[in-house]
């Protein structure tokens, strides 16, 4: 099994009925969606608590100016997100 393919296949049957839950609510689950549902206590919770602290913690640039950052450096690895 690739590293991808258990993305969408190495789940626990819990996270597979949220996985369909919000591809019935949203039309599609992305591959960074996946990860971070995909084993939450080693990564997904983590990453996300840090995230959150860099994007909506104090800092001299507003909220609006880090997502700013964050979608040209996305544009610039050619990331959809």
């Amino acid at each position: 099994m690739s590293r991808l393919a258990i993305l969408h296949d190495g789940h626990t049957p819990e996270v597979l009925a949220e996985i369909e839950q919000a591809v019935e609510e949203n039309g599609f689950v992305s591959d960074v969606g996946r990860m971070l549902m995909y084993r939450r206590d080693l990564f997904g919770r983590p990453f996300s608590e840090a995230l959150q602290a860099v994007m909506r913690g104090p800092s001299e640039w507003s909220v609006g100016e880090r997502e700013l950052f964050a979608a040209f450096v996305s544009a610039q690895n050619q990331c959809p997100f």
